[in-house]
This record gives structure tokens, C-alpha cells and sequence, in this order.
């Protein structure tokens, strides 16, 4: 495979957001010193008080843990962003943040001598109900489920811009749209394994030679008492509020929020350019499971795509010395990652 350079790097994430001087140190010193960013949810965020949602058992429409990963509230900045900015006060968080996101890492490139007609946009977007996206709903069926109760007529009042509704369709396009690029853009939803197949995605549009440079990572900022309860509904969420992955303690994953978006380029086209280099994507492996599931993922897909990669890259399990797991903290999804990278060792 072709190496592709890594050349800037933008991103929002809780505990390191925009509220610090510096997010992206930020973020990266809360790695090193192994900082829990988890906190109970903050008292704007749910539509149901804490007391209200929370129940400690398996329950209809409850949460068994009021913590999470949250985004302090920010305020984008509308500059250079060929935007119309009466509608983008409209827009939900979930498209600030993955503006904010997205400038941050253009900000962060040797970008002059780009043309931004060969620059494109693929970002991993867990597709779920955001905050405005709920509003609509509310505003739309609030009054026919009144109708149908009271058997009489309700009227609508819908106060939220409809553009809200393009959860799947509209962030990679907005965000090509406010930087100016024309190489293309889509939003993809893989669940977990979403940034990554934008990743994968983006590198193929620079190996075919369709673009010059490519923007793509990953954005989550759903509506997040739908998260609570969805994943409280499927016994993932941890009690405890705290993730502790491949230990004795672990019982569950803790719900989070965030944008980590990456600029990408040829590496020889990097080394002409002169670009700060951060890493480069030497091989990328992708599979779906065929006999696994959402909350229990199967060892044969997942050595599949490691063995790919590995293959990609001319390289042996041996020669890599750091591996970041998904680690959810699940007991059945961290057992099943464990085996799969055992096997791949023992071979």
C-alpha cells in the first residue's frame, strides 16, 4: 500500500475541549497521566432530571448510570466559515463541533499550496438522535399524539430549522461547504469501527489518485439521554460510571461525545510539500463479522482485518511495539479482543 502521511490533526474531546488553552495537549496529557474525563451529566443536558431517569435496574425509558464523557457547552466561532450564520446558529452542537473540529486541523496544515477543488471531506458519524433532531420530532408527532389523546385538533409549533434533520447526510457536506473544498464528501455510520472506515475510505481516494488531501475522522454528539438509555437497555452501560477495560472491574462502557478529524496526504506529496509530519498509515485492515453481533463481536472478523492490515504493511505482529484496543469495558467484548490479539501472537 501506498504510505499516506498523517499532516493535521483537529479535535474536541471531553476534558479537552475548547475551554483549554491548548485542546489537543490537552488531550494527550490526560492520556498520559490517565485522567478519568467521566463526570454525572450536567443539569442542562437531559430532558429528564437525574432523580427522574435513573432506576438501578433494567427498566423502560431509564438509566442505570448518570455518568459520562461530556463536551463543555462552547460557542463556534463563526470567522472564515462560508457559512450563511443565521441558519448555523440554528444548526445543532453536533455540526459546531465537528466545524470546530475541522477548521482546527485545515488550521493546522501547510495548506497554501493546495487546491481545494482536490480536497475532500469523509467523516464516521454514529447516526443517532441529536439534541435538534429530537426537538423536530417533539415539534412534529408532539401535536398528533395530543390530537389523537385529547381528540381534538393540536396545533404544531415548530420552532427548530429543519436542516436539523440531515443527521446522516449533512455534517461531512457542511463541512466541505464552509472550508471551500470540492473533492466530494460523505458521512458514514459504522457504529465503533465508524472513524476508522472514514479513515480507510480517505486513504483510497488519495491511493486513486481523486484527491490531493483528505479530511476525515470521527464525530459523536448524539442527544445523550438517548445514548444513557439505549445502551442502559442493552446491559452495556457500566454502573459505576467508570470504564475500566480488560480489567476484573470492568462492567460496561461509559457513553461519550467528541470530534477527532485528521487532514491527509500522499506521503511523497508530504515530503515535497515539506509538511510537519505527525505519522504515516502504513496498512488498514477492515471486515464484518459474520457470526458476531453489537454486543458480541466475533474473534474470526476481527483477526481478518488485523491480518489484512498486517499484510498491507509488510510487517509482522512482532515489529509493532503500541496497540490501541477498542476496550469497552464490556467483560464479553474485551475477552473477545483479548483472544483475537492472543491468536494473532501466536502465530
Amino acid at each position: 500500500m501506498q504510505r499516506i502521511a498523517i499532516v493535521g490533526i483537529g479535535g474536541l474531546f471531553p476534558g479537552a475541549d475548547s475551554s483549554a488553552d491548548q485542546p489537543l495537549e490537552a488531550f494527550w496529557k490526560n492520556i498520559q497521566t490517565a485522567r478519568d474525563c467521566s463526570r454525572e451529566v450536567p443539569e442542562d443536558r437531559w430532558l429528564l432530571s437525574k432523580k427522574d431517569a435513573w432506576a438501578n435496574d433494567l427498566a423502560p425509558d431509564k438509566v442505570n448510570s448518570i455518568r459520562g464523557c461530556f463536551l463543555d457547552s462552547f460557542q463556534l466561532d463563526p470567522t472564515d466559515l462560508d457559512l450563511n450564520k443565521d441558519i448555523l446558529a440554528k444548526l445543532d452542537p453536533m455540526f459546531h463541533v465537528l466545524l470546530h473540529a475541522g477548521r482546527q486541523a485545515w488550521q493546522d496544515t501547510n495548506n497554501d499550496k493546495l487546491d481545494k477543488q482536490r480536497v475532500g471531506v469523509i467523516v464516521g458519524n454514529i447516526v443517532l438522535p441529536t439534541d435538534a433532531s429530537s426537538a423536530l420530532a417533539d415539534e412534529t408527532l408532539g401535536p398528533v399524539f395530543e390530537s389523537q389523546l385529547l381528540g381534538k385538533q393540536v396545533e404544531g409549533n415548530n420552532k427548530t430549522e429543519s436542516l436539523n434533520r440531515y443527521v446522516a447526510g449533512l455534517p461531512a457536506g457542511l463541512l466541505a461547504k464552509a472550508l471551500g473544498f470540492g473533492g466530494g464528501s460523505y458521512t458514514l455510520d459504522a457504529a465503533c469501527a465508524s472513524s476508522l472506515y472514514a479513515l480507510k475510505y480517505a486513504t483510497d481516494e488519495l491511493i486513486a489518485g481523486r484527491a490531493d488531501a483528505m479530511l476525515t475522522g470521527g464525530l459523536s454528539r448524539p442527544d445523550c439521554l438517548y445514548t444513557q438509555m439505549g445502551f442502559s437497555a442493552l446491559g452495556a452501560i457500566s454502573k459505576t460510571g467508570h470504564c475500566s477495560p480488560f480489567d476484573y472491574k470492568g462492567d460496561g462502557l461509559v457513553v461519550g461525545e467528541g470530534a477527532g478529524i485528521l487532514v491527509l496526504k500522499r506521503l511523497d506529496d508530504a515530503l515535497r510539500d515539506n509538511d510537519y509530519i505527525y505519522a504515516t498509515i502504513a496498512g488498514i485492515g477492515l471486515s464484518n463479522d459474520i457470526g458476531g453481533n453489537l454486543m458480541s463481536p466475533d474473534s474470526e472478523g476481527q483477526l481478518r482485518a488485523m491480518r489484512n492490515a498486517y499484510l498491507q504493511a509488510g510487517w509482522s505482529p512482532e515489529d509493532v511495539d503500541l496497540i490501541e484496543c477498542h476496550g469497552t469495558g464490556t467483560p464479553v467484548g474485551d475477552a473477545v479482543e483479548f483472544e483475537s490479539l492472543n491468536s494473532l501472537w501466536s502465530e
